[in-house]
């Protein structure tokens, strides 16, 4: 960040006065700009024994399956941004949405949180950010073709889950040299 959002002049990076970390401050204003985590909300579609996947069409990990997820925006909620994001990815419409993963990401200012859902019914097919869309049974699940450890994480917890039917909410941290590794 180079200049303010408020009044157009430059900031500096400083621990403002009460603070405990390096925040963007404007050199004229005095406006502190914070820089907080995004938050990525997604779904885990279930159809009978199968999940819903979508192959990415963008970058990044063009190519490569995932959960149908991305940001948040302003003036939604967490599963009202889950159930746009399955619609937007995977023309899906899901019901009975159930936090399930939840994922820090600390090294990319990110936060996940995955819903559980029911497919509404067996319609879908790629949008616009998909390649492809399909449905898996757990022995077919591409694992080496997986976008990112959030979504390898979500599969394995639902499938070691499914097998007692109880669903907890699942939360960890996902650090940097974790998420190198899994991507070799």
């Amino acid at each position: 960040m180079k200049f303010c959002s408020q009044c157009g002049d430059s900031v500096i990076s400083r621990v403002p006065d009460g603070d405990n970390r390096q925040r963007f401050v404007c050199t004229s204003c005095d406006t502190i700009h914070y820089q907080n985590p995004r938050i990525v909300a997604g779904c885990l579609p279930v159809w009978n024994e199968c999940v819903l996947l979508c192959r990415r069409a963008i970058e990044p990990r063009r190519g490569y399956w995932t959960l149908p997820a991305g940001f948040m925006e302003n003036g939604e909620t967490v599963p009202q941004a889950a159930e746009r994001e399955t619609l937007e990815e995977a023309c899906a419409h899901v019901t009975g949405l159930q936090l399930y993963t939840l994922f820090d990401l600390p090294h990319i200012n990110q936060v996940y949180m995955f819903f559980r859902a029911e497919l509404v019914d067996e319609r879908f097919s790629p949008g616009d950010e998909s390649l492809e869309v399909r449905l898996f049974r757990q022995t077919d699940i591409p694992w080496s073709e997986l976008a990112f450890p959030t979504v390898g994480r979500t599969l394995e917890y639902f499938f070691a889950d499914r097998v007692q039917q109880a669903f907890p909410v699942r939360n960890e941290a996902i650090e940097a040299m974790r998420v190198a590794r899994k991507q070799v």
